[in-house]
């Protein structure tokens, strides 16, 4: 049995416990904070990390892609070569150029911290770009990446309503506004039985981790 190590308000997390739900693969949770992880399994203390028969697994990348090589039954990725590639690219994408980029606006928005307006500036302007090359990857028809449900969508459900709360909330403006088919596709994906779950545990554990802070 594979346990996912960590908390269900990470959206790290979340991307990888969306991916086991999809897939059909049986997995244990075990809560784990950041400061309270096994080093042993997670070197630098992030999360999430998954421990398998095998030994342990860090990074979610790296554990998205050995569930779809260890459980291939129901494959989240494309079997063609280029496709799989255009799904990879968007997942990156997401990653890298958008949601880490408007992480550094997370203190103000999620945490009751401040960014400077000259942190506030230059997120504003990198996505301003990254939110306009996002639009030409994504297809919408109807899942990110195309017809079917991939990776990216794991990672588009858990990242871009945080990246829309967090610049609404610090910049007075949601980057993904004007992003035709950004909303109907969230509402969509909302009303799939996995991610209702995987939203409803993470609204109750987001409670437990703010309760946390506040003592």
């Amino acid at each position: 049995m594979l346990t996912l190590c960590g908390f269900a308000a990470s959206n790290y997390y979340n991307k990888v416990k969306l991916a086991l739900l999809e897939k059909g693969v049986p997995f244990e949770e075990s809560l784990a904070w950041v400061g309270e992880t096994d080093r042993s399994c997670s070197p630098l203390g992030k999360v999430p990390y998954l421990k398998t028969e095998h030994g342990p697994l860090s990074e979610s990348a790296v554990i998205m892609e050995y569930l779809e090589d260890a459980y291939p039954a129901v494959p989240l990725l494309p079997s063609d070569a280029y496709a799989r590639a255009k799904v990879r690219e968007v997942n990156t994408f997401l990653e890298l150029h958008l949601e880490l980029e408007a992480r550094k606006l997370y203190p103000q928005a999620f945490f009751g911290g401040q960014v400077s307006d000259g942190v506030k500036q230059k997120v504003a302007e990198q996505l301003g770009k990254h939110v306009a090359a996002l639009a030409q990857l994504v297809r919408f028809g109807p899942f990110i990446a195309g017809e079917r449900f991939t990776l990216a969508d794991c990672a588009a459900i858990v990242h871009l309503p945080l990246v829309s709360a967090a610049t609404k909330s610090v910049l007075g403006q949601d980057v993904l506004a004007d992003v035709a088919g950004v909303r109907d596709y969230l509402k969509a994906m909302g009303e799939r039985p996995h991610v209702q779950r995987v939203n409803a545990d993470r609204k109750a554990n987001a409670l437990l981790m703010m309760q946390r802070y506040a003592r």
